[in-house]
């Protein structure tokens, strides 16, 4: 594989990656996959919020169907690490697991990793949805129940705010100076009801059949029924930066209407790109970006 040069390597086995992959193979162009098997779609032990499924689904389940899907119509796929990218006169050689892979154009699909807090098991957790990450995609499940939410400054703010659409039982558990949430954010929490608890976690109770329970310096425990974290997230743009990529003040890729980066050749979909964190919005991503890719190759 690494003797001839593909028409695209997809770094990432997410459904951004994968969907790319479908659209390249039935574009009929030689297109790998590698897959570093760390996509945070295969956390989701069952979302609801994913069209086409009104029974739900979970993130294993759909990345099965996307891969199946792919290779249906040639796209490979291989287990790996990109350990490099360089930018070549023809097009970009990337190092994965220490053997060079040539290709005339790449999409990153990288995704993101959570900022996680400090708390017991927390990748374990989140996969029996005893922390929650995302109340876009799940904020309809926890429909009138106690929820905390762990943050801290206006971004902590703005998610508790966001699960008002929701419930009326909402707490803020702010874990950063005091001084790291303005005013304006204390009164719009104020006036909107959520409790804002500004003590050090001492404790936590992550148990399958009761409600969540933090034990705190201050108020003492404190039941929910569930927890949300709101860290952030650090988008894995390494390999793009490292070959010169223009990033926000956010730190994602930024990209063209067609999802090309700043380096001609190079796309990039998915959450490193966009702030949202969506299935959906990665999926239709990864198609302009395929699509991009074709034209590119073909002379468009």
């Amino acid at each position: 594989m690494s003797a001839a040069q593909l028409d695209a390597v997809i770094v990432g086995g997410g459904p951004a990656g994968l969907t790319a992959a479908l659209y390249m193979a039935r574009f009929r162009r030689e297109v790998v996959v590698i897959d570093g098997g760390a996509s945070r779609a295969a956390w989701i032990p069952t979302t609801h919020n994913h069209p086409g499924f009104p029974d739900g689904v979970s993130g294993e389940a759909l990345l099965d169907l996307q891969r199946r899907h792919a290779l249906r119509y040639g796209a490979r796929i291989q287990a790996g690490a990109v350990e490099a990218l360089a930018v070549e006169p023809d097009g970009f050689t990337l190092t994965v697991d220490g053997e060079p892979l040539r290709a005339r154009t790449v999409l990153l699909a990288c995704g993101v990793e959570d900022n996680a807090p400090d708390l017991p098991d927390v990748d374990a957790a989140v996969r029996r949805t005893l922390l929650r990450i995302c109340p876009i995609c799940d904020g309809f499940e926890v429909t009138g129940q106690r929820v905390g939410v762990i943050g801290h400054g206006p971004l902590g703010a703005r998610e508790a705010l966001f699960l008002g659409a929701y419930t009326d039982r909402l707490s803020l558990i702010h874990i950063a100076a005091p001084n790291a949430l303005p005013a304006e954010e204390r009164d719009q929490l104020a006036r909107a009801g959520v409790t804002l608890i500004e003590a050090p976690i001492e404790s936590v109770e992550l148990q399958p059949d009761r409600p969540r329970a933090l034990c705190f310096s201050g108020p003492g425990r404190v039941e929910f029924d569930a927890l949300y974290s709101a860290l952030g997230v650090t988008p894995r743009t390494e390999l793009a930066l490292a070959a010169g990529a223009r990033h926000d003040d956010q730190g994602r890729l930024v990209v063209d209407d067609h999802q090309q980066t700043s380096i001609p050749g190079l796309y990039a979909a998915g959450d490193m790109v966009r702030g949202l964190n969506q299935i959906t919005t990665a999926q239709g991503e990864a198609a302009i970006a395929a699509t991009a890719m074709h034209n590119r190759l073909r002379g468009a």
